[in-house]
């Protein structure tokens, strides 16, 4: 399925923003009424969760932090500063929203020396709360948290209506599409722009050196992906040829041709489908599946002939997430909604099932 062939320098895709992307709920009950969600830091509260804990020695200091209408960049390059390191000696494994109270694990390399005095007041004067400190051998890289914990409130003419409660339960009960959210792509997309530009001319890492501008297009055309199964309704059950992801895991296996086990499995949210996200290598998927990924190329082929020449190798993301530890608590002209996610999912894709909002 390589399009490496492609003439990338020609005129970038056009790509209307922002895109039409369909919700799953809507063909049962209609578009949700407007909402409104984080309208201060409070409303929007995330906790990181790992698998494991610090080792307790070691030459990297841990940290877990609370930080308030703070980026994880923010609370990196404070760290860094006081503890008189580069930020490149600061770990993180995942980048937290601003507008928003977080909680998370950060880890700075103090070879040899205590952590500075005062490094706690200090950090609560740039407005981040430690909550633990310990040592390990290893810095923390990217990507080792398992989830993330979500408590969101909610207000708005969505929260009244009488449908919000069956929205939800279906959504326990069937999963949520499982959309890259729009802070991927930027305010009104910029990133995918900038990055459309940048693989037409040929992506170089000093031009994009965390790998956003990557990210933003193959988070783009595995929404895109998705959205064709949203619209057709296929999104939640396994195609001929589908390359299956099992529930909370990265294990994968391809269905030539689904069965009542597999199917059945499918409903129970114990497997899900899964979209390519666009890369070099070959493709686990056939048939009707690997088909589909055929068009998306077709669509945009310069995107996808630009991630092949920057050399970003092909992956897979589940179409469907699973809500787990889930819970809705109603009040008065509000709630608040609890759940927990895996790593690299959006709470955004959530709640735009439940609610209309412009950022959504």
């Amino acid at each position: 399925m390589p399009v490496s062939e492609v003439d990338v320098t020609r005129e970038p895709d056009a790509i209307a923003w922002p895109p039409a992307w369909p919700r799953a709920l809507d063909a049962a009950f209609g578009p949700p009424p407007p909402g409104e969600y984080r309208a201060r830091p409070e409303d929007f509260r995330v906790e990181e969760v790992l698998d494991f804990a610090p080792e307790g020695e070691g030459e990297h200091l841990w940290l877990f932090i609370e930080k308030r209408d703070l980026t994880t960049a923010m609370a990196v390059k404070a760290l860094a500063r006081l503890c008189e390191v580069s930020p490149r000696a600061v770990g993180y494994s995942g980048m937290k929203d601003r507008v928003a109270v977080t909680r998370q694990w950060l880890s700075v390399q103090l070879p040899g020396r205590e952590a500075p005095a005062g490094l706690v007041d200090a950090l609560a004067e740039q407005g981040i709360g430690v909550l633990e400190m310990a040592r390990h051998p290893r810095k923390l890289k990217r990507g080792v948290h398992r989830a993330n914990r979500f408590r969101l409130r909610l207000t708005g003419p969505a929260v009244e209506s009488p449908g919000f409660t069956a929205r939800w339960e279906r959504l326990l009960e069937r999963g949520v599409p499982n959309l890259f959210g729009p802070q991927r792509f930027g305010h009104d997309g910029r990133n995918l722009l900038r990055a459309r530009a940048l693989l037409a001319r040929g992506w170089r890492k000093r031009d994009d050196r965390d790998g956003m501008l990557l990210s933003a297009a193959r988070s783009f055309l595995f929404n895109e992906g998705l959205a064709e199964r949203l619209a057709d309704g296929s999104w939640e059950t396994l195609l001929p040829g589908e390359v299956a992801i099992l529930d909370g895991t990265a294990s994968q296996f391809t269905v030539e041709a689904p069965d009542a086990e597999l199917e059945a499995r499918a409903v129970r949210l114990d497997l899900h489908p899964s979209g390519v996200l666009w890369g070099v290598g070959r493709s686990a998927a056939s048939g009707e599946a690997l088909a589909r990924e055929a068009r998306l190329a077709g669509r945009y082929p310069a995107l996808c002939a630009g991630l092949e020449r920057a050399g970003v190798r092909l992956g897979r993301r589940p179409l469907r997430l699973r809500l787990a530890e889930a819970s809705l608590e109603l009040g008065t002209d509000e709630l608040w909604l609890t759940f927990t996610l895996p790593r690299g999912a959006f709470a955004t894709a959530v709640l735009r099932e439940l609610i209309a909002h412009p950022t959504l």
